[in-house]
């Protein structure tokens, strides 16, 4: 019997950087599932409410070792005040905007995880085609 998982989950809390610079703990969760291997959704727990985004796995990875990303979902690496290597997130839709950051080492450590289960660039051998398009006409 195969006990492989078939995805990952790391809880982590972010600081949510406000306008004037300062930081708010964010509970947060991110998690892989290989059943979308392109993907990593990120779940915020803000005034009782989940908020979930969804965005490549592969912005993640290279956010964490330079900027990188257009439009909704930007990533970059920085330095918080305390001279720690982070990984900013920034999000962006019509309802407003959310700048976070979380340490980048426990990013990398999920993303390790991850690719234990799927290796960066190995994501089209777990894609199921067939069902992906009776999905989309279905």
């Amino acid at each position: 019997m195969d006990s492989t998982p078939i995805n990952i989950t790391r809880a982590l809390t972010l600081e949510l950087i406000d306008a004037s610079g300062t930081a708010t703990p964010l509970h947060s969760v991110l998690t892989y599932d290989v059943s979308d291997p392109y993907a990593v959704a990120a779940s915020f727990t803000v005034a009782g409410a989940t908020v979930r985004w969804v965005f490549a796995r592969s912005l993640l990875a290279t956010g964490v070792y330079e900027p990188t990303g257009e439009g909704d979902v930007q990533v970059w690496p920085c330095l918080n005040v305390r001279g720690q290597a982070v990984t900013v997130i920034q999000l962006s839709s019509p309802e407003g905007e959310a700048l976070m950051q979380a340490r980048s080492n426990e990013v990398c450590e999920f993303l390790r995880r991850t690719e234990g289960l799927v290796a960066l660039g190995a994501e089209a051998t777990y894609v199921d085609i067939d069902d992906a398009i009776a999905r989309l006409l279905g």
